[in-house]
């Protein structure tokens, strides 16, 4: 019998969870000036390396703040392959995280951020892997473009290009691109489909940032000859905001909480080196706009634009920001006859969010709901309000994209006085789901696929519902433009803003990720289906191979409410057969079908984040045997091991660190720590003598990796074990067994090499180096050209029972559905069974 369970879900009780987006920019007169310093300097840095928080914030910052250049970030990956210190989201999500935790980062530091298509694969050795999994020609077409649509003068490469294997694959990759990009970005006929969005464009010069840590050591740096190196003092104190440059880059760093990369600021004198690697050559190394004119009269029609601007910066009235409007609308008229489209769209933006801050003007646009569907009517209010004595009137109010006419009015701004209107914006049914848009379609181990020229490489996701408001100011009409999003008040935090979703009619997902078929007995899947909008009905089935059983075939359903779901359960019965297969959970309504999970992120740090991925899960038919242990586990930087250990049919139970005592571990057989639970989990410096005499009694305790860094107790394990930065990247090396014998590859079951067939990204990280005699290792792997690493997975007697320490990546294998992953953590959990 089919079985069908139904609650409803109300906004306001999910508030509590939600994160706060960014309110609106209301600049200070101090910042104010700072923007108005920008406008008037004409110059511009691109700053490359491979990852989030590769980037030099204090440089970003310095050559933002101080120099005043329009300073960009390609960051050639959104970081996919890094480990998550705040959730568990990973791969692809934990991309999304890390994407606006740069957007958030650029926001404190005054760069701006862009990305290619390269996928962070995970760790690599050397560029060569890094670029035969990357498709080079992708992305040094994507570094390519992002030149000639930036058009910088100055590009600055963190990593340098002449070091492979001295650092991570990625980093060397990136800075190889850079020095081929530079040489070949004016080429009209290298990349020629980029030149129907762009131009070519040389940059003057490019530098390596160098510091001592690539010389290994900062007494070797202090010996090193630095005759073509440029120096920047970057300790700069900004006496209108109170700030030194490396507390504003210490702010912009620790926006990545993903990463644990939390900074406190310093304050005093710092120097910055670049290594000037080609171009044109400095007469004076530490001026590096030396011959590039940053002025307002490096483009045609610029020298009148200057001098009106120079005026305005030398006049600013920090009491009355609105005494510089005049110079700037003037200013702002003659930009739009300028035939330098790069410098006329770059600076337009710019001036326009200057006026509208000296004049206080604000402008809004906030739907009367945070998520809606296509072919729907939305309602929006709107607000605009001047609060200046500047004559101002709102001359029309148009909608994109749902029309491009602009309904006319002509309404005077007075100061002070807001004008609100609530409208309906007809969204039409083509209107693109919310989503990441690198993510809408399935690409490869190393690249995103992304088809449409004009989207690669912009930084966030792409809403399409915007208002623009037409707005008279000293008889110049200056148009502005404003994304719909939502807002509310929540009783703690106040004012609250989020974006506004395109939901599809109804998402769904399958309970859990993975299901483990290891004997003839079916399965419950639960499908939970979530309404996008008031009153749908239809039907949820779930699509698997032919050989594999369901049932019933499909479930009716009915919803009345936005938000409200259903929980439809069906029984699966696999094939007799060994096989990985997939589960889909397809919704059909009115012959419409939607197949997509719904997941949301919320992290008070960034935007909530909407992401839509296939609704689906693996199912897994594999020959494994498992006792009855009772597990309890330590969470550590967050995985999601203990679901996979739960679907294996584990009894197991997290536990919360603090509240560890002899007496409440005595009815587990087992303990597992999770990932960096030794870096990060401060309660088990003082529990580890209550762990070990777990192990000492008799029980079993399983350690996954560690860094070395921060470690909050040096005895985690029994006997003296010294963590490496060793790793085994690539996921298909050859292991060989190094104890053929040891129960922890035949009980209860026989493990061979074929179990390490499928591994996803990498084999295991951080694997220790140095271990006692106590320890006997298992196994031995290594990296093409490297020596075997022997680390993997070190098992100890203790007292009457066992420690395993493991660098092994359960924590990617398990959600993954890689069967000799759950094959050998059977083993290990059964050890001394």
């Amino acid at each position: 019998m089919q079985k069908l369970y139904k609650y409803s879900i109300l906004f306001f009780l999910l508030s509590f969870k939600t994160s706060q987006a960014q309110q609106p920019a209301k600049l200070t007169s101090a910042e104010i000036y700072n923007q108005i310093q920008k406008l008037n300097f004409l110059g511009t840095v691109l700053y490359v390396a491979a990852h989030p928080d590769d980037e030099n914030t204090r440089l970003i910052s310095y050559l933002s703040n101080d120099t005043k250049a329009r300073t960009g970030y390609l960051s050639l990956t959104r970081g996919d392959g890094g480990q998550n210190l705040i959730g568990t989201e990973l791969r692809e999500l934990l991309g999304v995280i890390r994407t606006q935790e740069l957007i958030e980062a650029r926001k404190i530091d005054g760069g701006e951020q862009f990305f290619s298509r390269a996928n962070d694969f995970g760790y690599s050795k050397n560029p060569t892997e890094t670029l035969e999994i990357w498709d080079k020609e992708q992305v040094l077409s994507d570094v390519v473009l992002a030149i000639r649509k930036f058009q910088p003068d100055i590009i600055i490469n963190r990593f340098d290009h002449r070091s492979p294997g001295t650092t991570h694959g990625h980093h060397t990759a990136s800075a190889m691109l850079s020095i081929e990009a530079f040489d070949k970005v004016n080429d009209a006929s290298f990349f020629p489909n980029q030149l129907e969005f762009v131009k070519t464009w040389q940059p003057k010069r490019i530098f390596f940032n160098t510091s001592w840590w690539f010389y290994g050591s900062k007494e070797k740096f202090d010996k090193a000859d630095k005759s073509n190196l440029a120096q920047l003092q970057i300790g700069t104190y900004y006496q209108t905001i109170g700030k030194s440059n490396q507390e504003i880059a210490a702010l912009s760093r620790s926006r990545h909480q993903s990463q644990g990369f939390g900074s406190t600021g310093t304050r005093g004198e710092e120097d910055e080196y670049l290594e000037f690697l080609k171009g044109e050559k400095l007469n004076d190394k530490n001026a590096i706009f030396e011959g590039i004119d940053t002025t307002w009269n490096r483009v045609q029609g610029g020298k009148a634009i200057g001098e009106i601007l120079a005026n305005v910066e030398k006049n600013f009235d920090f009491k009355n920001p609105s005494a510089s409007v005049s110079g700037l609308v003037k200013a702002y008229d003659l930009i739009q006859n300028l035939s330098d489209k790069h410098w006329k769209e770059v600076k337009s933006e710019e001036i326009k969010k200057i006026i509208a801050a000296c004049t206080g003007l604000y402008i809004e646009a906030v739907a009367e709901v945070q998520e809606i569907t296509p072919d729907s009517q939305l309602k929006v209010k709107l607000e605009v309000i001047n609060r200046s004595s500047i004559a101002m009137k709102l001359n029309g109010i148009g909608s994109i994209p749902t029309y491009e006419t602009k309904e006319k009015k002509v309404i005077e701004l007075k100061n002070n006085l807001p004008f609100t209107e609530t409208t309906t914006l007809n969204l039409n049914n083509t209107i693109d789901y919310t989503n990441a848009y690198w993510l809408n379609k399935v690409g490869t181990d190393g690249m995103y696929r992304v088809d449409e020229q004009e989207k690669i490489g912009l930084p966030d996701v792409i809403r399409q519902v915007t208002v623009g408001f037409w707005i008279e100011i000293l008889g110049v009409e200056i148009p502005f433009d404003r994304k719909v999003i939502y807002k509310y008040n929540d009783d703690i935090k106040g004012e609250v803003y989020q974006p506004l979703d395109i939901v599809p009619l109804a998402t769904s997902s399958i309970a859990e990720k993975v299901y483990i078929f290891n004997n003839d007995r079916s399965k419950t899947v639960t499908v939970k289906v979530k309404a996008g909008k008031d009153k749908i009905s239809g039907n949820v089935k779930l699509q698997l191979p032919e050989n594999w059983s369901v049932s019933p075939t499909e479930i009716p359903f009915a919803l009345d409410r936005k938000g409200e779901e259903v929980l439809a359960v069906f029984n699966v019965s696999s094939s007799r057969e060994i096989s990985e297969v997939e589960i889909k959970s397809i919704v059909t309504i009115d012959n419409q079908v939607f197949d997509k999970e719904k997941i949301d992120i919320n992290y008070s740090h960034i935007y909530k984040q909407m992401v839509l991925k296939p609704a689906q899960a693996k199912a897994i038919r594999l020959k494994i045997k498992t006792k009855n242990e009772k597990i309890a586990y330590i969470m550590g930087a967050g995985d999601e091991v203990p679901k996979s250990l739960q679907q294996m049919g584990y009894d197991v139970e997290i536990i919360k660190p603090e509240t560890i005592s002899a007496e409440k571990l005595s009815s587990f057989d087992v303990i597992i720590t999770g990932i960096r639970a030794y870096n990060v989990v401060n309660a088990l410096a003082y529990k580890q003598k209550i762990l070990l005499d777990f192990v000492k009694n008799g029980k079993t305790m399983i350690v996954q990796y560690n860094t070395l860094d921060d470690l909050v107790s040096k005895e985690m394990a029994p006997f003296p074990l010294k963590i490496s930065r060793d790793r085994v990247t690539e996921e298909d090396a050859e292991v060989r067994f190094l104890e053929p014998n040891h129960p922890v590859l035949n009980y209860p079951n026989k493990i061979t090499v074929n179990d390490f067939k499928g591994w996803k990204q990498e084999q295991g990280l951080y694997y220790p180096n140095e271990w006692d005699k106590a320890f006997t290792p298992i196994l031995s792997a290594n990296d093409d050209g490297e020596k075997p690493k022997n680390g993997a997975l070190l098992v100890a007697k203790y007292g009457k029972g066992n420690y395993i320490y493991t660098g092994l990546s359960f924590f990617r294998e398990l959600p993954e559905g890689v069967s000799g992953a759950f094959r050998l953590i059977a083993n290990m959990i059964a050890i001394g069974k």
